[in-house]
């Protein structure tokens, strides 16, 4: 099993046999795609503060390597799903920059026309399935996902991530115990960045090695550095090719760390400022970058263009949403049914509106 260091180190770098395994080409998107991940967040909570983005907005910044190793290692046709913190998984899943920061300010042009806000991202044509904004609500349908796929022979594999903070709902227990029943190939991942919504692990876990609980289903367990994007496609590769060939679940607990609070409310006073930055000497982003420069695989002045490209494109991204249109009101019953519902304001949803006020 891959477990994180335990100290960091003065220039860390990507494990050297997992480096070898993924190789330049590989390495080289995912240092991008983190890289985009993180300037994107970065805008997102510029905007937020800016009053542009309302309602929740939970930011993926220090878990990037999780997502892109991840999905770095399923095929196309797979099946990606996940809760709410779900704005890394939709850039690199079929949603743009332009559709995600779209929805984030709830416009028209949304990936989810401007109706689910960061919470509920989606690009089903890409297999990205959300964005879930109910704890551990969302990992039943990700083991349904694989009954469907084994049930009509399809040869998919479905990945669903989640936090530490849904391991203790009811769902996440009933829905790896069917999968290793009925032999279902889904990739169970927990994000463990500690903290959940603000409590620490330890105090809300009778258990800390989250992998372990992979035995009570008796499907296969295993943890792994999630700031090693290397590492993580290394441990979720191994995991989806048993769920492709072998038809098996897998339990995966990647430890990581998320930078910034829970949410964009949260001010995060439960951990020091000592803690978080001996976290950031271990960024996800540093390990990828330093690995390629140390071995020759990429320049300085290439991850500087790349971060300059990242730059350009969430502030592009953040201009498409300001100038997008808001959705229209007659629209309203659109996307909710197949068969979309006639529905005009009347006096029950619009009660003080002298236009639907009984007189």
């Amino acid at each position: 099993m891959s477990k994180p260091e335990d100290a960091a180190t003065e220039r860390p770098l990507c494990d050297p046999k997992a480096t070898e395994q993924v190789g330049k080409k590989r390495l080289r998107k995912f240092a991008q795609q983190m890289r985009s991940i993180r300037r994107f967040e970065e805008r997102a909570a510029r905007e937020y503060a800016s009053g542009r983005i309302s309602g929740f907005c939970h930011l993926y910044i220090g878990q990037e390597a999780v997502a892109v190793g991840a999905v770095g290692a399923t095929e196309e046709k797979d099946h990606i799903i996940t809760a709410y913190r779900d704005h890394g998984h939709a850039l690199i899943r079929g949603v743009t920059p332009r559709g995600a920061m779209a929805e984030l300010m709830g416009k028209v042009t949304g990936c989810a026309r401007g109706r689910g806000g960061s919470m509920h991202m989606f690009a089903v044509e890409q297999g990205f399935h959300g964005g879930h904004g109910i704890v551990g609500a969302h990992i039943p349908l990700a083991a349904g996902f694989g009954f469907a796929s084994k049930y009509e022979q399809r040869g998919e594999v479905t990945v669903c991530f989640f936090g530490e903070g849904a391991l203790n709902q009811g769902a996440f227990y009933e829905s790896l115990n069917l999968a290793s029943l009925w032999d279902l190939p889904v990739v169970f991942i927990c994000e463990n960045n500690r903290y959940a919504m603000g409590t620490a692990l330890e105090r809300a876990s009778a258990v800390s090695d989250l992998y372990t609980k992979a035995d009570a289903f008796g499907m296969a367990g295993d943890v792994v550095n999630g700031n090693d994007v290397t590492l993580t496609w290394e441990c979720v590769k191994k995991a989806v090719d048993r769920a492709r060939n072998e038809s098996r679940p897998t339990f995966i607990e990647a430890r990581c760390y998320r930078y910034r609070g829970h949410s964009m409310s949260d001010p995060a006073k439960y951990r020091t400022r000592d803690e978080v930055n001996e976290q950031k000497a271990l960024d996800p982003l540093l390990l990828a970058e330093n690995t390629l420069v140390d071995r020759g695989w990429a320049t300085e002045d290439e991850i500087t263009a790349w971060d300059k490209e990242a730059k350009a494109a969430a502030a592009d991204a953040s201009d498409f949403a300001i100038e997008s249109p808001e959705p229209d009101l007659k629209d309203i019953g659109e996307y909710v049914y197949a068969n979309p519902q006639q529905w005009a304001p009347d006096r029950y949803t619009f009660p003080h509106d002298p236009k639907t006020r009984e007189h």
